[in-house]
């Protein structure tokens, strides 16, 4: 059997976890302990077993990296390029999901030195391709949120108008106007009014919102076009 005919016998997960807070959209990074990869921060990610599903996979190796467990991962896009990955051709399906950062602690696994969050601006240099498949997925948010609603798992339970605008300008990468965009959201029902103000500000207190949730739902299953 000559090279060209060699099967295909590697398949790993990569997953991105994005997290928003104090008006900064970052991705979860692991530095690894082990291996050829030692001290570089990379997506967290590691081979499939015969035995599990693939989603069963991604859960198992993001808990097993990070701690972080019990959400919802969604595969995003497959990577094959012929020399990702040296010296074995390899092919990564890529997971995300949108956390608040606030509910988990980060906790490195057996083969990792550390995890951390990484502001998407100041995302290392990756090994392996890590760095394009960053980049394609935040290219694929800037895209969704504009048309699906994006936030729940961000953003906390109550939320200001300028937290959301905040979460949007993040994920975007530009600056927002800020009246158009509160008429934009208003408009379209999915806010909630709480008849709360924020507590312990040295600011003048804003109103809370919260998502209604019945409308969220609608929206995820019909789309809409937010112009920025």
């Amino acid at each position: 059997m000559n090279f060209t005919d060699e099967i295909i016998d590697a398949l790993s997960i990569d997953c991105l976890i994005f997290g928003f807070k104090d008006a900064q959209l970052s991705i979860l990074l692991v530095k690894h302990g082990i291996g050829p990869t030692l001290g570089q921060w990379a997506l967290p990610g590691s081979w499939i077993k015969y035995n599990e599903s693939i989603d069963e996979a991604a859960g198992r190796i993001l808990s097993s990296q990070t701690s972080v467990e019990n959400i919802y991962l969604e595969q995003f896009k497959t990577f094959g390029e012929v020399r990702r990955f040296s010296p074995r051709r390899v092919i990564t399906i890529a997971y995300y999901a949108l956390v608040n950062i606030e509910k988990f602690e980060l906790h490195p696994g057996p083969t990792e030195a550390d995890v951390s969050w990484f502001n998407i601006q100041e995302v290392p240099t990756m090994p392996f391709d890590h760095n394009k498949i960053f980049e394609d997925c935040l290219s694929f948010l800037k895209h969704k949120i504009q048309h699906e609603p994006i936030g729940f798992n961000l953003l906390p339970a109550k939320f200001t108008l300028l937290q959301l605008l905040e979460l949007y300008e993040a994920i975007l990468g530009q600056k927002l106007d800020k009246s158009n965009f509160r008429k934009k959201f208003l408009k379209m029902n999915l806010l909630v009014d709480t008849q709360e103000r924020q507590q312990d500000v040295s600011h003048r207190a804003a109103t809370l919102y919260r998502f209604d949730e019945s409308v969220y739902n609608k929206l995820l299953e019909k789309g809409f076009t937010f112009e920025v």
